[in-house]
């Protein structure tokens, strides 16, 4: 671990600047990381959980201190998400290495998608929920369905909760971002516990990346938004097909 504290470091540092920047937990990238470092696929889900929960304490701590964190919203969302959220540590214990990394790899090219949803619903600026569904089922279906990926694969789950915020219960991108963040606290710190349990999480190494994120997310929450979006998503969207064609590759060493 010390030869690869710098990368570590590093690497929590990027995570930390998308987190602040896009409303995501980071753990897109960390679990990859940490599974190109010879980490079982588990070990790098449930550390990336503890990373990700220093990494989303520190951009909801700045973005209330701006004054753009909204409790009511997060507590709706992070509600259902506590009881999902140990449903996916338990399948990704379940699941053979090979598996996990395969479907994670599938999450990533799913991404994509979602990332040019969010994009087209914030240029739509819709008035009205085109799918007519219940403000209280949608929030239940939301967070569940982002705790039970945050359990099962390590991530925060912004990059699903931003676009189905935007697109079930008609926020903004600038709010669902902000929420999205506070959910991911509730989200990484239940998942990270239930890992625990499981003697899944590797703590030095899950608290150095997460410090890293420290750092980033501070610069992304006040720098970052000023940056073009077009610059923002083809670094995004480049970093998530590199990181599936890698992580779909180290599936069939298991």
């Amino acid at each position: 671990m010390i030869d690869n504290l710098w990368l570590l470091a590093l690497s929590g540092l990027f995570s930390g600047l998308l987190a602040g920047l896009l409303g995501i937990g980071g753990g897109t990238m960390l679990v990859p990381f940490l599974v190109a470092l010879n980490y079982t696929p588990v070990q790098a889900v449930a550390t990336s959980s503890l990373a990700i929960v220093i990494t989303s304490i520190s951009g909801s701590i700045q973005n209330w201190r701006m004054g753009y964190l909204d409790l009511q919203r997060i507590g709706l969302l992070g509600f259902p998400s506590l009881i999902t959220v140990q449903f996916g540590v338990y399948v990704a214990n379940l699941l053979p290495s090979r598996i996990l990394l395969t479907a994670f790899g599938i999450l990533l090219i799913i991404n994509l998608f979602l990332g040019n949803l969010r994009q087209y619903l914030a240029k739509e600026k819709k008035s009205q929920n085109s799918f007519n569904i219940s403000p209280t089922i949608a929030r239940l279906g939301t967070g569940g369905t982002v705790g039970f990926l945050a359990g099962l694969f390590g991530i925060g789950g912004g990059v699903i909760m931003v676009p189905l915020q935007m697109l079930l219960l008609n926020e903004t991108i600038k709010t669902a971002i902000q929420t999205s963040l506070g959910v991911i606290v509730i989200t990484a710190i239940s998942a990270t516990i239930g890992h625990t349990n499981n003697d899944n999480v590797l703590f030095p190494v899950g608290l150095i990346l997460g410090l890293g994120g420290l750092v980033g997310v501070q610069v992304s929450t006040r720098f970052l938004p000023k940056l073009p979006d077009k610059i923002v998503r083809f670094c995004f969207y480049g970093m998530l097909i590199i990181l599936a064609i890698y992580t779909f590759a180290k599936a069939q060493n298991y």
